[in-house]
């Protein structure tokens, strides 16, 4: 059985919130164990309603081929790697109707259209946004990084699409620049990581400002942090394979990790 570490005032805590400040949720220990059994249930709810898991997840994968369309097509194919994959810094906020739908299904409540795509504004509504523009400012910062490391490693003499990709893989130079280029990204990834775990679903869930649930889901990962850095494993992993079939393995894997998400804020989260 889970323990709960952490202990303060509770969402329902009706004192602290009167007083003006922002409750303290309890969060629960997890292993690796109960990562396992929420992606089950994320594959069970997926199986479940998989046309509206669908949607969500083809939505995503145009948002990916634009992106990648869009560097390549523009000039800027040494930026195609790093756009989409810090796309994905984007996804929780993508994936809110399949929390919705998760909810849902875990109450008994039916499913609709128009239930599931407006229940996530009228829930969540500005304090998902405001999340979301602080994952589109680091997003921002993360291409700036990639360009600035691109312009460390090559400076203004852009090599042609084929001549980098030669020199990426087959010189000391370029497996140099993939190393430190991946370490960076990897870095920033993990802290959006931590601010994201759990905070989107909990805005769709609970009455609570973005900064309360940002903290709340650094927390629960600094209180986890074997579990969690499984999870941001199984993510990693995802993201490459969707990357490899060109977004169309997105159309199941998408909404798996999102109600996968849900099931992780329900099982960390009092």
């Amino acid at each position: 059985m889970p323990t709960v570490v952490d202990a303060g005032t509770s969402a329902a805590s009706g004192p602290e919130t009167k007083a003006g400040r922002s409750p303290q949720f309890d969060i629960r220990k997890i292993d690796v164990a109960d990562v396992i059994e929420c992606i089950e249930k994320g594959v069970r709810d997926f199986a479940r309603a998989p046309l509206y898991g669908m949607f969500f997840g083809g939505v995503y994968a145009l948002g990916g081929l634009l992106i990648f369309w869009s560097a390549f097509s523009l000039g800027y194919y040494y930026l195609a790697y790093p756009m989409v994959m810090g796309f994905a810094l984007l996804a929780p906020f993508a994936a809110a109707g399949t929390y919705e739908i998760s909810r849902r299904l875990e109450a008994g409540e039916p499913l609709s259209w128009s239930t599931v795509l407006g229940a996530v504004w009228n829930r969540a509504g500005k304090e998902l946004g405001w999340l979301a523009l602080v994952s589109l400012f680091t997003f921002l910062i993360w291409l700036d990084v990639a360009v600035f490391l691109f312009l460390m490693f090559y400076g203004m003499d852009v090599p042609t699409f084929e001549q980098m990709f030669t020199r990426i893989f087959t010189t000391i130079y370029g497996l140099t620049f993939l190393i430190v280029g991946n370490s960076i990204g990897a870095i920033i990834a993990l802290v959006v990581f931590s601010f994201t775990a759990v905070s989107p679903p909990l805005l769709v869930d609970r009455d609570v400002d973005f900064v309360t649930a940002m903290t709340t889901s650094v927390r629960a990962v600094i209180a986890n942090p074997r579990a969690m850095l499984a999870w941001a494993i199984v993510i990693g992993a995802d993201l490459v394979i969707s990357f490899v079939t060109l977004f169309v393995a997105l159309l199941v894997i998408f909404p798996i990790l999102g109600h996968t998400t849900w099931h992780l804020y329900r099982k960390l989260i009092v």
